[in-house]
Formats: structure tokens, C-alpha cells, sequence
């Protein structure tokens, strides 16, 4: 990229100095932005959309899609031209969805079929990769329909309520496979003539009641959830041909306490590759399994003090020349080439930074191309690294956070690129990094004529001297020697940090600007800018480090003579509402105000896997659980929260806010409580809206001593 967008970050000192200068020279002449601007979505011109581009077509050209008479046209571009041709085909390829709990499919021709009809719904209909057939769930159990014929194969029959065929078990879905799954637990081969598929028997995992106050008489939601410490669901891999018959087991005892990762089919479908780990998941092997006997074979086996994480995926290279690992085994995430056999051929990066993930591998010129966090902790460049010679190319350029779409074969890639001052950008590039030409630029025409909040990166020294990122936006109208209430937004849960060098504009942020609220984001040692170095500090005292570096920041924030120390506010949900919680309890003499979402309160209340991955379980750890509840420090508390939870939570349950309220009311201490009948974890439904007008409210009330607007009400 060329040299001119490079950019020198401004200290928070400065960033003070430039918004009062600021606020004295443009009030006048600049805009502030309307209630209905902030909140409803009306149009300013800020900024405008980048291209959309959801998918390259192949290798020369990708898939753009313009609005065009009130509907959007998807145009394929020519890469290296940018000549645009109407693309007929859909978008997306031939697709599979449930209507009316039955299979659509819509080839490439357009024309859709009703695959399924029965009363029964499918679930996660996938197509083969040959795509003459999809896969999907019905009533717990494997099934299979080939589109050509419709006929329909029923591959298991022990479907119940605690026992599912390619449907995971709760704490799988949400800790180990993901919720992208939505559930799915079965995989096809390349070849499209086998499937593979997970078998879950939940019958010894505890039941957790989730009550519901509908109708007259209200109802239970008996759920199987594992918690810390809990037996967890007894586990199998089979693997089934598609055109029926009996499930071929890998060799494993499905009672061993032991969990089974995402599988990997090697390119020629002759291997499916198992990822598996004790319970104490301080020990992942990757194991080769025949599908033809089920019997297995060591591949890698890796042991950390800590924890290991889960390997995302298992990249081969073609012609059996191995495959690559991303392994943070010596504290910080490294790519590592191993022969088929599983032999280390040869570590490919290092050094104190985290590699984020493969994008592609040039097998012919054994060339990986890779993200990472090398320049700077809080961004991610495009790197290149020859295989053999170990040469390593940066191809991203300038001081920018960069999101790479690489194109199929990785001749070209587009990036978008930004960083806190600067709108983001679209290039298309090729792959030495060389520009071929700018694609988009978010910058609005109305950019210059709003007052806009400046955001700057900063960073604070913890107790114990390690040096960590946060952001600051200050108001938009600064006086010299007023003091300013901060509001401190987290999540803070392991190698999820939300600090990086990255354009971020909406209304809220710039409405709370114009307020007078400074508006802070702080990572913690386990976020990830530390790589697992830094998250191995937590190692069975998940909550307590993390709360402290919190603390050690408010307390560098509380010293600014633009601070007013008497109104520090932290507020999150989830993991962020545990550590709103730690906040006004184990931090009490730092934080005075807290808003506190759907929180774990104690981590014996929330499930196995997660919980113990940091923590071990409860019998192995006691002390570490005693110190890490919120309920040990409750006594502390002095401030003002509001605790918040949806009734319906099957994540982190109710439970955890109403054992802490039940704590704080025999101690006589004065709190605020909302609940949101029926909700989940989290909401989007109508009640979002009261959720976040109460939490307006509760920022006029507390931080800016404000009577709450009356648009607010409207």
C-alpha cells in the first residue's frame, strides 16, 4: 500500500488537548447529532457502506452486489479489470433450507424442490459436497434424501430424549463445536459417500429446571446441563456409508471421561482425523481413525500446564506433503508444518506474537499465507511465509487493522483496512501485496460537519508491571477543569479482547460524547494481547487477575484531572456482568456504579467445559472457586448496581443473580434488579428496546446527575 497511509497514533494527553482546541474552534460551525440520528437510524452521510462483497466467485473474479431498482443485483467482477457481468447463478450456490419443517432445495437453475413432507421437522440440512444428497436430523436421529430420486435413508434409530444422532448435547454446541453449527454434529467426506457423526447419550447429565410463568399454571424447561464438576454426556464417532447400513465405531470408550473435538476428513477420505482430550484439558490428541474398522492411530499429542484450546482446523497440503498446526504450546500462537505421519517437520513462525489463522496455502510453491498480531498487539496484518526457507513477508503496510478476503487459489485478496481515525477503506490487492485498486472508502460527505468523537489508544502498567492496551473517547465538547464521569464497557473473558486499532462509529457512542461521558475499553492480561502467556495467569482463579488489571486502570484513569473519580461505572453482560459483579464487590474501592448483564456469579453455577478448562472442577479446586465468586466479596459492596437477567437463561442461568440479590439482601445492602420474563441469554426481542432505555436511564441518573430526556420516552 502506498506510503501515505501510514498514521502515528496520538497519547490520550494530546487526544485532551486536540478535543478541547477542537470544541473551542468548530462548536459553532459543526453539527452535533439529533436524538433520532443517534438512536433511529437516520441518515447523516458520515459515512456511507463499503462495496458489498459476500463471496469470490473463483480465482479471477468476485461476487459483488448492487442496488439496483429497489432490489440488489449481484454483478461477478473481473479481478484483474474490474469489468462487471451480470452473475446469473445464485449467489450462494445450490441451497438447502426447512420451510415448513421440510427440505428445500434450489439448484443452480433457480428452481426449488420440496425434498421432505412429513409432519417430523429436519433439522440442518447439508448438502454433499457432490451435492446429490442431504444430511440432517429428524427427531434426534441421522438422516440422509437424494435430490435426484427423493428417496430418503434413515441411518440410526435410537433417537430420544437424552440420546442424539448428529444433534449435539447442549454443553458441546455452546463450548466445544460452536453455535455456527446451530447443533449439527455430523460431517461429510470429500468423496460424498460417507458421513460422520457424533452419538450423544445425555441420560447422565444432570437436569436443570428452567421455569416459564406463561399461561395459568406456568411450566418447567428440564434441561440437561453439566456444571462445573457435573458428569458430562457419554460421547461416540461413528461413521456411516450414505447409502445405509451399520455404523462403523471408532475405538473409543464412550463412558471414559473425556471430550471429542471437531473431526477432520483428510483430503482422499481415507482418514477421518479425531480430535480428543481428558477432562482436565490439559491434554489434546489428534488420533487417525480407519472408517472401514474404526480403529485408531496417534497422530500429535500435546500436554500444557494450563489448558489447551481447541484446533479451529487441521489444514493439509495436497500430495501428502502434511499439514499444519497452530499450536500456542510456548505461550504464544505458532504455525508448525508436521509430515502425514504426525512427525514435526518444522516450525514455520515464532517469536511474542499471535498468529490468528491460515488463509491459504500455495502447495506448489509451499507458500501459507496467515494473520497475525506482529506489528502491534492490537491489529492484524496479512503475512506470507515460504515453507522451506522460513522467509517471512508482511503484506499489508501502513498502521491499519486489516480483514482479509482471500480469493480462492490466493492470487488476489481484498482488504479492509481502518484504524481509530480513520474510516474504513476497501482495496483490492494481489498476492505480494501490491495494490490493483481502491475499492470503497466509508467516509460520508458529511463527515467534516459533525462533531465527532475522537477515540485514542492508550495503554496502563498493572501492579505486577505487565503493559496493556486501552481506548478512550473523549467528549465532544471538553471544558478546561471540569472532571468527567467514565463509563467502562467489558467482556474480558479469555482471548476475547475488544481493544484494537479499528475505525468504530455509531450513534450511541457519539450521543454519550456529546453528553460528557468519557467512554472507556480496557483489555485485560487473558484477552489476548499477552497471547496464552498472558492467559495462563487465570489458571484456576478465572476472575481474579482480570478484575485487578481493571482496577489498576480505573485507578490510572481515576488520577486524570479530567476524571471525576466519584463516577466509575463498568458495565457488561455475560462474562462482562461477572466482572461488573467483581467490580462493585472485589473492586468496591475503584468502581461506584455497575450495570451487570445476564452475569456468572460463582463458576460452580456454569457449565463443565468452559468452567473447567480454567478453573478445574470444584473437588480439585476449592479455594480457587471460594476466591473467584462474587458472593465472597459482597460484604464490600458500596456502590450502586443494576443486576439484569432474562428469566428463561439456559446459559448462565438465572440462578447466579438470584443467589448474589439473595447475598445483598441478608446483608442489608441496596441494589437495583430488572428481569425480562421469557428472555434467553441475552435479548433481541421487543424488550431490548426497555432494556436499553433502562440502562440510558440509569447513565442520566448516576453519571450525569441529567434529568432523562423526553425523546427518550417518545
Amino acid at each position: 500500500m502506498r506510503s501515505e497511509r501510514w498514521f502515528k497514533p496520538t497519547t490520550i494527553q494530546t487526544l485532551a488537548l486536540l478535543v478541547l482546541t477542537a470544541s473551542n474552534l468548530s462548536a459553532q460551525q459543526k453539527q452535533d447529532f439529533t436524538y433520532e440520528e443517534a438512536f433511529k437510524d437516520k441518515p447523516t452521510n458520515v459515512t456511507k457502506p463499503l462495496p458489498h462483497i459476500p463471496k469470490w466467485a473463483d480465482a479471477e473474479h468476485y461476487i459483488e452486489m448492487r442496488p439496483e431498482g429497489g432490489k440488489m443485483q449481484a454483478y461477478s467482477i473481473d479481478a484483474r479489470t474490474g469489468a462487471a457481468t451480470i452473475y446469473t447463478a445464485p449467489v450462494l450456490g445450490p441451497t438447502v433450507s426447512v420451510v415448513d419443517n421440510d427440505i428445500l432445495y434450489k439448484g443452480m437453475d433457480g428452481v426449488s424442490i420440496r425434498l421432505t413432507n412429513d409432519a417430523a421437522e429436519e433439522k440442518n440440512p447439508t448438502l454433499s459436497p457432490d451435492g446429490k444428497y442431504v444430511a440432517y436430523t429428524k427427531n434426534n436421529d441421522l438422516y440422509s434424501v437424494e435430490v435426484a430420486t427423493k428417496k430418503e435413508t434413515r441411518y440410526t434409530t435410537d433417537g430420544s430424549d437424552v440420546v442424539y444422532n448428529g444433534w449435539a448435547s447442549w454443553v458441546y454446541y455452546e463450548e466445544i463445536l460452536g453455535r455456527p453449527t446451530k447443533y449439527r454434529a455430523f460431517w461429510w467426506s470429500p468423496d460424498s459417500r460417507k458421513i460422520a457423526y457424533m452419538h450423544f447419550n445425555d441420560s447422565k447429565v444432570p437436569v436443570f429446571p428452567i421455569y416459564s410463568e406463561k399461561g395459568q399454571h406456568g411450566y418447567l424447561e428440564n434441561t440437561r446441563y453439566p456444571k462445573a464438576g457435573d458428569p458430562n454426556p457419554a460421547v461416540k464417532l461413528g461413521v456411516v456409508p450414505v447409502t445405509g447400513g451399520a455404523t462403523t465405531w471408532a475405538d473409543f470408550n464412550e463412558n471414559d471421561d473425556q471430550y471429542f473435538g471437531t473431526p477432520f476428513w483428510t483430503e482422499d477420505s481415507r482418514q477421518l482425523w479425531i480430535q480428543w482430550m481428558n477432562r482436565g484439558q490439559d491434554n489434546l490428541k489428534i488420533y487417525s481413525i480407519n472408517p472401514d474398522n474404526g480403529s485408531k492411530k496417534v497422530i500429535y499429542n500435546e500436554e500444557q500446564k494450563t489448558w489447551i484450546d481447541w484446533f479451529d482446523a487441521v489444514p493439509f497440503l495436497a500430495n501428502n506433503q502434511g499439514f499444519l498446526l497452530q499450536s500456542d504450546k510456548t505461550g504464544w500462537s505458532h504455525l508448525y508444518w508436521h509430515n502425514m505421519d504426525g512427525s514435526l517437520k518444522k516450525q514455520l513462525t515464532t517469536g511474542n506474537w499471535t498468529v490468528k489463522e491460515v488463509l491459504h496455502i500455495d502447495d506448489k510453491n509451499l507458500v501459507v499465507y496467515f494473520t497475525a498480531r506482529k506489528e502491534k498487539s492490537t491489529r492484524f496484518d496479512l503475512y506470507k511465509v515460504n515453507m522451506k526457507s522460513g522467509a517471512m513477508t508482511r503484506l499489508t503496510a501502513g498502521e491499519f487493522n486489516n480483514v482479509i478476503n482471500m480469493a480462492p487459489g490466493g492470487k488476489y485478496y481484498i482488504n479492509t483496512y481502518s484504524n481509530l481515525q480513520t474510516p474504513s477503506k476497501m482495496a483490492l490487492m494481489d498476492s505480494n501485496g501490491k495494490l490493483i485498486r481502491e475499492l470503497g472508502d466509508s467516509k460520508g460527505s458529511n463527515f467534516d460537519n459533525y462533531n465527532l468523537a475522537k477515540t485514542a489508544l492508550q495503554t496502563y502498567t498493572t501492579r505486577d508491571g505487565l503493559v496493556l492496551p486501552l481506548t478512550i473517547t473523549m467528549p465532544v465538547h471538553m471544558e478546561a477543569g471540569k472532571k468527567y464521569p467514565i463509563l467502562i464497557s467489558i467482556y474480558g473473558g479469555p482471548n476475547a479482547g475488544t481493544v484494537y486499532d479499528t475505525w468504530k462509529f455509531n450513534g450511541t457512542q457519539q450521543w454519550w460524547a456529546q453528553e460528557g461521558v468519557i467512554q472507556v475499553a480496557i483489555d485485560n492480561r487473558s484477552s489476548g494481547q499477552l497471547g496464552k502467556m498472558g492467559m495462563n495467569y487465570i489458571h484456576r482463579q478465572l476472575g481474579k487477575h482480570e478484575i485487578e488489571d481493571y482496577m489498576d486502570a480505573a485507578i490510572w484513569l481515576r488520577s486524570q484531572t479530567w476524571a471525576d473519580p466519584n463516577k466509575i461505572c463498568m458495565t457488561g453482560g455475560s462474562f462482562g456482568g461477572y466482572m461488573t459483579c467483581m467490580a462493585l464487590t472485589y473492586g468496591a474501592d475503584v468502581f461506584n456504579y455497575g450495570m451487570a448483564n445476564f452475569a456468572v456469579t460463582d463458576w460452580k453455577l456454569y457449565d463443565s467445559h468452559y468452567t473447567e478448562r480454567y478453573m478445574d472442577t470444584p473437588a480439585e479446586n476449592p479455594e480457587g472457586y471460594k476466591a473467584t465468586s462474587v458472593m465472597t466479596y459482597a460484604d464490600k459492596y458500596k456502590g450502586l448496581m443494576r443486576i439484569v437477567h432474562g428469566t428463561m437463561d439456559d446459559n448462565v442461568h438465572m440462578q447466579n443473580a438470584i443467589q448474589l440479590i439473595d447475598t445483598l439482601e441478608n446483608l442489608n445492602k441496596h441494589f437495583e434488579f430488572m428481569l425480562y420474563p421469557g428472555e434467553r441469554h441475552g435479548w433481541r426481542s421487543i424488550k431490548s428496546a426497555h432494556s436499553n432505555s433502562e440502562s440510558y436511564r440509569f447513565i442520566y441518573n448516576n453519571l450525569l446527575n441529567k434529568a432523562y430526556p423526553a425523546s427518550f420516552t417518545k
